[in-house]
């Protein structure tokens, strides 16, 4: 599908909407995690980037999650090995955390830094092995037999976070972007589905919004319509008719999480659509699905 363009007219409304969002969420933290075609297409990246540099530039705090799916599966295909995914969470041995590791701290968060360095901003590259996310292997649960449980490799579930780092790094102007990579205790390095890691760090950093970029227009029902509002009510309805799987199972589970755990907003959005953040976040028309706890 191309990339949605957004009108001429409506860039002009975004400035004159701009204003009492900018107030409001001045001086506030912003999560959002990258991914689906924003991270794949040039022009979408550039989009992207200079986004969240306007949101610095105009007093918020935006704090980056990155995925790297799509780059992720080239490498593995380069090397014969096919992705396999259980509850939407990709099975990661050895070799394939070894890949996932150069693909994402090296490939994707190194040109994601240069691009928002590039635009004006100040980015500086984490992962969570640099003191900041603790993990453990995850034991996957099974959706039909919870006495089951699924051994995913090294995929972790994160044991907890730092956030002294990232607010340093807020506080003397930079931009964090993180790369979803947790350390064990017992050595080894953990795959962290990124969804994941932005509601935690959403929740850890008491942000204002967590932002979660994907490649559909939102939450949809089964006619495939856009459902613009959620509550965790409704979250837990769709889970069990099987309204939401796969893929969009972890982004809905951080989502809830954050909200429940003080995160004012939780916003689903299209990714492919040009300058989405600023979209969703200063003007009041949205280009997604928002939850919150109730």
């Amino acid at each position: 599908m191309d990339r949605a363009q957004i009108p001429t007219e409506l860039k002009a409304e975004i400035l004159s909407e701009a204003l009492p969002y900018i107030l409001r969420f001045h001086g506030r933290t912003i999560v959002v995690k990258y991914g689906g075609n924003a991270m794949t297409q040039q022009p979408l990246k550039e989009s992207f980037a200079h986004d969240v540099v306007l949101l610095q530039l105009v007093g918020m705090k935006p704090v980056v999650v990155h995925g790297g799916g799509p780059q992720i599966d080239e490498a593995l295909e380069r090397v014969g090995k096919k992705s396999r995914f259980v509850q939407g969470m990709r099975v990661t041995d050895a070799e394939t955390m070894q890949i996932v590791e150069s693909v994402l701290a090296g490939q994707v968060q190194q040109e994601l830094v240069m691009l928002i360095n590039r635009f004006g901003g100040q980015a500086v590259g984490l992962t969570g092995k640099d003191g900041l996310i603790c993990a453990r292997r995850m034991r996957l649960p099974d959706r039909d037999d919870p006495s089951r449980t699924h051994d995913l490799g090294q995929v972790g579930e994160i044991e907890s976070i730092d956030p002294a780092r990232m607010r340093a790094l807020q506080d003397s102007g930079s931009i964090p972007v993180i790369s979803p990579i947790g350390s064990g205790a017992d050595g080894l390095s953990y795959n962290i589905n990124a969804d994941l890691v932005a509601g935690k760090v959403a929740e850890i950093l008491n942000a204002e919004k967590l932002v979660l970029l994907t490649n559909t227009p939102g939450v949809l029902d089964r006619d495939g319509r856009l459902i613009t509002g959620l509550t965790a009510a409704r979250v837990q309805e769709l889970f069990a008719d099987g309204t939401i799987s796969g893929g969009m199972l972890p982004k809905i589970s951080s989502a809830l999480e954050a909200a429940h755990n003080g995160v004012n907003s939780v916003h689903i959005i299209d990714g492919r659509v040009d300058h989405c953040l600023l979209l969703e976040i200063l003007t009041d028309r949205g280009v997604g699905t928002m939850i919150r706890s109730r």
